[in-house]
């Protein structure tokens, strides 16, 4: 596949930051005695992967803003472009030796992501995608899945942990999508569940109260896959709303409709 040049400068960076999280990877499983110790250096080895991302995007364009989950904005002089990185999406998992997290990077131009990559270090898979010139992983060409029953599939969600709101909603969700579909599953990364979507290993996805970098390469990624993605009233414009919902045609609708669906009266 053919690649601009600036999807192979988004390329390097997530691969570069990913042979750094590769070796810490490494280390923090033999940290897991200490919770206080694996949990320090988790978070040295975010803010490490970022620093290497955040270099190598702006060294290769310096005028462009970047937002990133471990640092302050950089609004840039460009005004229109802006990289947007999640450098560990998937600190859990990374703190308890799971191999399933991944380097993401979107670019947004204007008010719209025009590339996306997530790259998992632990199995080697790299997901790229820009506008118009679909969605790859290692080179070879995704499509989301063509179930169009959500009886027959299988979908991904988020669920909200210690800290996070809304456990009750959640919990209502929950029970209406697992009574309409074929299984449920909770990878603990947003970028590798929407890369999943793009894939077609995962049918549907939902979450909500996230943040612009858990999701912002996946849109494009399940987009060039030919897939539908929204906020989870449906709505087109969703960078900042923090809820989304992705899946074919017909599972998004699907999706939708049952995730919404009201609490049952007592």
């Amino acid at each position: 596949m053919a690649r601009s040049a600036l999807l192979n400068v988004m390329v390097q960076a997530a691969m570069k930051a990913g042979k750094s999280l590769t070796r810490d990877f490494g280390e923090v499983q033999n940290l897991q005695v200490s919770l206080k110790g694996p949990g320090d250096y988790v978070s040295q080895a975010d803010r490490k992967a970022e620093k290497i991302v955040r270099e190598e995007l702006l060294k290769a364009r310096p005028t462009y803003g970047f937002l990133g989950e471990e640092s302050e904005e950089i609004k840039g002089t460009d005004g229109s472009h802006r990289w947007i990185v999640d450098p560990l999406d998937g600190t859990t998992n990374f703190l308890h030796g799971i191999p399933v997290f991944g380097v993401s990077i979107a670019l947004q131009r204007g008010s719209e992501i025009v590339a996306g990559v997530v790259y998992n270090p632990a199995s080697d898979e790299l997901y790229t995608a820009e506008k118009g010139g679909g969605a790859f992983v290692n080179d070879r060409r995704l499509r989301v899945s063509a179930r169009k029953n959500l009886s027959d599939s299988v979908i991904g969600c988020g669920v909200p942990h210690l800290g996070r709101p809304q456990h009750g909603k959640f919990l209502v969700q929950l029970r209406h999508v697992m009574g309409e579909v074929a299984g449920i599953r909770r990878m603990g990364s947003v970028a590798i569940d929407l890369a999943y979507v793009a894939a077609g290993r995962l049918d549907g996805f939902w979450e909500e109260y996230l943040h612009p970098w858990d999701y912002a390469a996946g849109i494009i990624l399940i987009r060039e896959a030919g897939g539908f993605i929204s906020g989870m009233k449906g709505e087109a414009d969703f960078l900042e709303g923090g809820d989304i919902c992705a899946g074919n045609e017909h599972i998004h609708k699907a999706l939708l409709d049952v995730a919404n669906r009201p609490v049952p009266k007592a």
